[in-house]
Order: C-alpha cells, then sequence, then structure tokens
C-alpha cells in the first residue's frame, strides 16, 4: 500500500547513548524537515538501541505501538544501589557481593519470570497526585509507588563478570529495566542498579533494521525521507478490511458503514483503492466505525 503522505511514516533509529529520546527526535525532525513528529516509548539517556520515531500521519499509530513487547540487553552492577536505580544516580550504598556460583543466580532470575509486580523507579515520568515522579524526587521527596503489572517473557543470564551480570529481556510494555535490576540486586541481598542498556526490539521492529542518527544526519532530507516506512506496517498484527471507493467516501466523511461482508470484529486497518484509511471498530455483524483515520492529501 502506498504512504499516507510524503511526509508520513516511521522511522527506526538507533539511539546512541547519553542523548535524551527527545533529543534524538528533534535530530531526526531537522534531517527530515517534517515538524510533526514524536516517538513510541522512550529511552534514557543512559540506554541505546531501537527508538521507533513517527513523523507526520504516522503520529496517529504512536499509541499503538506502546502496546508492543520489548526486548532488551541489560547489563547489572551488583552490590551497589543508586538513587535512580542506574549509573546515573547518586551512590546510596554499597555491599560486598558473594561469589555466587550460577545456579544461585539462576534461582533469583527465576522469581522474575511471568507476571510480577514491578514499583516502578522514583525518578520516571509517571504521574502521581498530578505531578510526575521524577520532580517529587528532584525535590528530595519519596513518596510510595503503587506495584503496576507486568510480565517478564524471557529473562536470561549471559554471562557474570565480577560484580556484573549481562542479561537478555524480552518483557510487556511498562516494564522498567532499572526496576528489574534494583529487585534483583535485593532478592540476591546485595544491591544492584542497573549499569547499561540497549533495547534490541519494539515490536514488531528490530535495532538489526535500524539506522544511527550519525548516518541518518548525512543524508539530505529526500534520501532521510525514502526510509520511512508506510504506517500500517506497524498494525500488520490486525485484521485488514478493504472497502470500495463510496464506501471509502462515507467513511471519510464521519459516517458509520454497515452491511460490509465481513464478520471480523475489533480493532481493524482499514484500506481504500491502494490507500491506508486508518483504524476502525469492527461490530462482527458488517458495522464499521472510524477510530483513527489518516489524512490522504498528497499521495
Amino acid at each position: 500500500m502506498s504512504s499516507v503522505t510524503p511526509e508520513s511514516g516511521i522511522l527506526l533509529l538507533d539511539k546512541p547513548v547519553g542523548l535524551s529520546s527527545n533529543a534524538a527526535l528533534g535530530r531526526a525532525r531537522h534531517a527530515l524537515k517534517i515538524r510533526k513528529a514524536g516517538h513510541a516509548g522512550t529511552l534514557d539517556p543512559l540506554a541505546s538501541g531501537l527508538l521507533v520515531l513517527c513523523f507526520g500521519e504516522a503520529t496517529k499509530v504512536a499509541g499503538y505501538l506502546l502496546d508492543g513487547d520489548k526486548a532488551y540487553l541489560a547489563e547489572v552492577c551488583l552490590g551497589v544501589t543508586t538513587a535512580t536505580d542506574d549509573a546515573e544516580g547518586e551512590v546510596l550504598q554499597r555491599r560486598p557481593v558473594p561469589d555466587w556460583d550460577e545456579h544461585h543466580i539462576e534461582q533469583a532470575l527465576a522469581a522474575f519470570r511471568g507476571p510480577i509486580d514491578q514499583v516502578p523507579p522514583m525518578y520516571s515520568a509517571l504521574k502521581q497526585g498530578g505531578e510526575r515522579l521524577y520532580r517529587m524526587a528532584r525535590r528530595g521527596e519519596h513518596v510510595e509507588r503503587p506495584a503496576r503489572a507486568v510480565t517478564i517473557h524471557e529473562l536470561k543470564l549471559l554471562d557474570r563478570d565480577g560484580a556484573h551480570l549481562r542479561l537478555q529481556v524480552l518483557c510487556s510494555k511498562g516494564t522498567y529495566i532499572r526496576s528489574l535490576a534494583r529487585d534483583l540486586g535485593e532478592a540476591l541481598g546485595c544491591g544492584a542498579h542497573l549499569s547499561a542498556l540497549r533495547r534490541v526490539r519494539s515490536a514488531p521492529y528490530d535495532v538489526a533494521d535500524a539506522l544511527d542518527l550519525e548516518s541518518l544526519l548525512a543524508l539530505d532530507r529526500e534520501r532521510a525521507r525514502d526510509l520511512l516506512q508506510p504506517p500500517d506496517q506497524a498494525l500488520s498484527h490486525l485484521p485488514e478490511i478493504h472497502l470500495p471507493d463510496e464506501m471509502a467516501d462515507r467513511l471519510r466523511m464521519g459516517q458509520r458503514l454497515s452491511g460490509l461482508s465481513t464478520s471480523v470484529s475489533g480493532l481493524v486497518r482499514v484500506y481504500g483503492r491502494e490507500t491506508f484509511l486508518g483504524l476502525c471498530d469492527a461490530d462482527g455483524d458488517g458495522g464499521l466505525r472510524a477510530r483513527r483515520l489518516m489524512s490522504t492529501a498528497g499521495k
């Protein structure tokens, strides 16, 4: 299917360490010369790896990308706890690290696999009482945070080098790897913090298909825009429905459609003549109602 507009699409960026997600987005916007942009899931400055950037009409699907599973390579430093649960925070405590065998570490890891309740870091963008937690933390305040249900689909020890563990993590949305490192340290009895992190997958995308920022900035505007992927590719897991021109026009005008020869229900991708129209709710009885439509001007 064709792109929605010439200035719309999804860019896969391999974010470097030391740059915030918003700063990386700003540099990508400058390279593509597209004003309307957003990202589907932040990475802390400490972290590198896959950052999914949405431009133009593709920003309308960014919220649906947040629901996808994420995969990381994480380094956990045992024996040191910090205020931020990562290497950027003030050191709070140092404790000796016993020379455990791999079986002992594996037993600790096993407790974190599957559905778990996780308390988010104090230094996070979550709101409590209408205020960001990190703003409270910067004032020296510490508040109790309710635990959130997340799922760790895979947690594998790749290797150990002294007090450092390298882990492979596949997890659900909303999982904080900093919290995982912190809690693993407490389970082992020595404390820990996240010392390095790389996101290698944000479903349905993989970092192997991403471009590093330096290479992106070396391109001219048109070559950079050629890298944009159609927004509907991010939603390929959803059923698709194709409409004739007359029905497509009615949908664009905000009308609810009925009498379609489909029994599909739930969220669906909808297409006109070789054009992605957007997302709709199907009622399973041939009815269709617009959820999030794209502008089709331009292409």
